[in-house]
């Protein structure tokens, strides 16, 4: 496994990090909470993702309605030391935990609140890498920022991340943050892969720019890109479209089959298979730092490991991505 700095902190994270959104659940909707993967599978998962040399899992204060945490929080009970003490942790805040009207945002009361309930379903002293969930209009980005900025100094947290965000808003952040000496963002955890290139287009050079790492999730568009929809046929069960697929709708469409079949083709080509060179697009990119992953089972982690050992030049990557366009 290769380690690689976060942006311009000093702290190295593995270039594979292990998604924990399905642990008690499947991602942030809470009605499908005791779902997803068991508690017994998501310790599989983790015990694989270790012995890879994976060191960041990557959680969030909603996912399983607080089950993930909670799992995370029992597996490194169970840890030695040694382990323990080289992984880290991130979780984040920002999405709805319950009905009422200060459980969700980007407040300083909903911030220190969902901290506090984080160390506490984790087991742990410190947050190593804390992300903003999403945004929130509502509150001034000068109040997040100073609470972000307080919980550093208490040694709450140690790194800032900035997720679903748009390049004028994290530009507007940074600034702030220079402005008025608080903890700035260190690094960017959107959602890119060959289906979703477009919303990162300006992001991605600001990372270059203000040297700032960048996380991606999704690198494999809700299973779109493993090859596993086809046109006319009912959807696996349990897949994330026989699931909620109003979050992939959009991609119901010729042109995305036909860019998976020739996904597909050129996968075959290199002797792999289209979920691996899909991944190993998403790392090519010279500012990916580390891709977060979503396996459902340790094979699915060996996936991650081949797409590191398939290099893909400039070119390549354009070609790939011409069959999306």
């Amino acid at each position: 496994m290769d380690y690689v700095y976060l942006g311009r902190t000093g702290l190295k994270v593995s270039r594979l990090g292990l998604g924990c959104a399905n642990f008690g659940g499947i991602g942030s909707d809470p009605s499908f909470a005791g779902m997803g993967e068991t508690e017994e599978q998501a310790c599989a998962l983790m015990n694989h993702a270790v012995e890879m040399g994976i060191n960041f899992l990557d959680t969030a204060n909603v996912y399983g309605a607080g089950n993930s945490e909670s799992i995370v929080g029992r597996w490194l009970k169970t840890q030695p030391a040694s382990v323990r003490d080289q992984l880290l942790i991130s979780t984040k805040a920002s999405m709805p935990v319950g009905k009422g009207p200060n459980d969700r945002g980007l407040s300083r009361r909903h911030i220190l609140g969902q901290v506090d309930v984080s160390l506490r379903r984790l087991g742990v002293e410190r947050l190593d890498m804390f992300v903003i969930h999403g945004q929130d209009p509502n509150t001034p980005i000068e109040e997040t920022l100073g609470v972000l900025d307080d919980l550093v100094h208490k040694g709450k947290i140690h790194y800032i991340g900035a997720s679903n965000i748009e390049a004028w808003r994290l530009v507007r952040a940074l600034w702030i943050s220079d402005k008025y000496g608080l903890v700035r963002f260190d690094w960017v955890q959107n959602s890119y892969n060959l289906l979703d290139r477009i919303r990162n287009a300006e992001v991605l050079p600001l990372c270059e720019d203000q040297n700032l790492g960048f996380t991606p999730y999704g690198p494999l568009a809700g299973g779109w890109l493993t090859g596993k929809y086809r046109a006319g046929k009912a959807y696996p069960k349990g897949s994330r479209m026989s699931l909620r697929p109003e979050a992939y709708a959009e991609l119901v469409q010729e042109k995305t089959f036909r860019g998976v079949a020739a996904l597909t083709k050129e996968a075959e080509a290199r002797g792999t298979d289209p979920a691996t060179l899909a991944t190993a697009w998403v790392l090519s990119h010279p500012r990916t730092t580390a891709v977060v992953l979503g396996p459902r089972t340790p094979d699915h982690l060996e996936g991650g490991r081949r797409a590191l050992d398939v290099p893909l030049s400039g070119i390549e990557r354009h070609v790939l991505a011409r069959y999306f366009d």
